[in-house]
């Protein structure tokens, strides 16, 4: 199998090529909510369902992520796990290509690591556009762990190749405002991170 063409620029390495080693498991956070505080939440942040919607806290804002379960249901139901765990909060936005796309959710800060779960590819009929959230993974389709990427602009090479699992609906200024990284493959040095990643539900 051929690995997928990331980028125009034939020289642009893929989104991620790691190994994924596992990390120590951490228990996940179960978070009871009721169903008016739960409302409240929704309409503050305007989402259509706040179980399935993301506050991303970065240095500059808030940015909220809609994700969506009808097409990426298993990516869905992980990344709410790990949000969940607390595995995001801290993470480096570690590879930002001006004009491109924004990558975390590597805990060693380098695109080598994960959570040591691959996930099965949901590859769908949503668009790689701006403000789109998808997942990283090597040249092959079964190997996205827990780094996704946030597009900064329309991507369409990218679409039916890589899981598209949210799109940020609020925020996107902030997320324009990501330290950008040097060089074709943009590895940042002292990158921006991730303050907090939340469910919106157990706000």
């Amino acid at each position: 199998m051929s690995e997928t063409k990331m980028i125009k620029n034939k020289d642009t390495k893929k989104l991620a090529k790691a190994k994924t080693p596992s990390l120590p498991g951490s228990e996940v956070k179960k978070l009871n909510m009721s169903k008016t505080r739960a409302k409240k939440i929704k309409h503050s942040y305007q989402v259509k369902d706040a179980e399935n919607s993301l506050l991303l806290k970065l240095k500059d804002g808030d940015v909220v992520i809609e994700m969506f379960p009808d097409s990426a249901p298993n990516h869905v139901a992980r990344i709410k796990e790990l949000v969940r765990a607390e595995f995001y909060n801290g993470l480096k936005f570690h590879r930002v290509i001006d004009g491109f796309m924004a990558q975390t959710g590597c805990p060693y800060g380098t695109g080598t690591g994960g959570s040591g779960k691959k996930l099965k590819a949901e590859f769908n009929t949503r668009p790689h556009k701006r403000g789109t959230v998808s997942m990283a993974r090597s040249m092959m389709p079964d190997s996205a762990d827990s780094q996704f990427f946030i597009c900064f602009a329309d991507c369409d090479w990218l679409n039916g190749q890589y899981t598209v699992w949210g799109e940020v609906t609020s925020g996107m200024e902030f997320v324009d405002k990501i330290k950008r990284g040097a060089g074709q493959n943009g590895m940042v040095d002292n990158p921006d991170e991730i303050i907090s990643l939340s469910v919106i539900a157990d706000l």
